[in-house]
């Protein structure tokens, strides 16, 4: 049986060059970083050209990255130190941003949720709007939607508050490695990003912190320790993830124009051929998303029953964010943009990577058309 992922915009898999970069580091080049001996040289120097690396692909100085073990480490440290007043966030957020909002406001603060627009993509005259509610505070707006693929106006939101008052984050885990993403074009303070997003391993991420806003008192250390990170995160580095979330990076955003049209040439194969057996399948998205990115219905149907019959014939999607793929409630991404029922709970969505072919979009149309009855 043939097996196709899609899925990625759960988890990609591992790039040759992540892997060959992490290799010398998980059995030789084995010393820690903190340490003075020569062990330690070459995995702070790798540590060091790591930061280098993933600076320079986003737009930013090298002391401005700091490595956290994950997206979600990465959202609630800048939320929960920078964000402790007053937030204002999209209801469409990912949940580390939503419950990082939850336990602000159990502790006092203030968070406003601005709506969505029916399809995908938040109104940045309504989040500078809610900014005028109070002095100062952080506004948090995803660069692209986990469920749905729509990319935000990040920048033009960043343009219409008042950047002297209000910082700006955006949660960028999607985003990252699959578009150009330049932290000055966009005008953000704090961006979140997460290595096995764009091919690196699991476990690893980094938040962008602009110089400027390292010297406010808000800013502390997230996890209390050592001196590691410049004394703000605690911990012995995960040298090996950190070399390879870097190496995965840069081979990302130096493939990234032909991996873009590889993408969107999958992506449009797909709903061609969706489309020749079930005219009745509804594009939840109809522009404006990241690469190979679909978010399909076919009303009628159960998206969990699908999910698992397509499964069976080796052929891997997502129903809703992998990260809540326990909950078969229609998701608070469909809810907030006010999909109808019997397209909620019909999505999919599929999400093409660069090592998918054309014959496995053939296998897996072949497989829903065993699967999906379209009328």
């Amino acid at each position: 049986m043939i097996r196709i992922y899609a899925d990625h915009a759960a988890t990609t898999p591992l790039c040759d060059a992540a892997w060959q970069a992490m290799m010398p580091f998980l059995r030789e080049e084995f010393g820690n970083p903190s340490s003075l001996h020569s062990w330690a040289r070459k995995s702070r120097k790798a540590v060091a050209e790591a930061r280098q690396t993933i600076a320079e692909c986003i737009g930013a100085q090298a002391d401005e990255i700091f490595f956290t073990s994950g997206g979600t480490e990465s959202d609630n440290w800048a939320l929960k130190t920078l964000g402790r007043k007053h937030i204002v966030t999209s209801a469409f957020e990912h949940h580390a941003v939503l419950n990082s909002c939850l336990a602000i406001e159990a502790e006092g603060g203030q968070v406003d949720r601005v709506s969505v627009r029916k399809g995908g993509f938040v109104n940045p005259g309504e989040v500078a709007s809610a900014t005028r509610r109070s002095d100062a505070g952080l506004v948090s707006i995803m660069l692209a939607n986990n469920e749905l693929g729509t990319i935000q106006d990040v920048q033009g939101i960043s343009r219409r508050i008042n950047r002297d008052k209000w910082l700006m984050h955006t949660d960028a885990v999607q985003a990252v490695g699959h578009i150009p993403v330049d932290v000055e074009s966009l005008g953000v303070d704090l961006l979140s990003a997460s290595g096995h997003k764009f091919n690196g391993p699991k476990g690893v991420g980094f938040l962008y912190v602009r110089k400027a806003v390292q010297g406010r008192p808000e800013f502390r250390p997230y996890l209390n320790g050592g001196q590691q990170e410049s004394g703000m995160r605690a911990g012995t580095e995960n040298v090996a993830a950190i070399v390879g979330m870097a190496a995965a990076l840069r081979w990302n955003c130096e493939h990234l124009d032909e991996n873009v049209n590889h993408l969107d040439a999958l992506k449009s194969q797909f709903i061609e051929d969706v489309r020749s057996f079930c005219p009745t399948a509804h594009l939840n998205v109809e522009e404006g998303q990241l690469p190979g990115f679909v978010s399909i219905a076919f009303p009628g149907q159960s998206a969990e029953g699908v999910l698992h019959i397509l499964d069976l014939r080796g052929v891997a999607v997502s129903s809703g964010a992998a990260c809540d793929s326990k909950n078969t409630q229609v998701s608070h991404v469909l809810s907030a943009i006010k999909l109808p029922k019997k397209y909620a709970s019909s999505t999919l969505r599929i999400t093409f990577g660069v090592e998918n072919t054309e014959d496995e979009v053939e296998h897996m149309v072949q497989a829903l058309v065993k699967t999906v009855s379209c009328r």
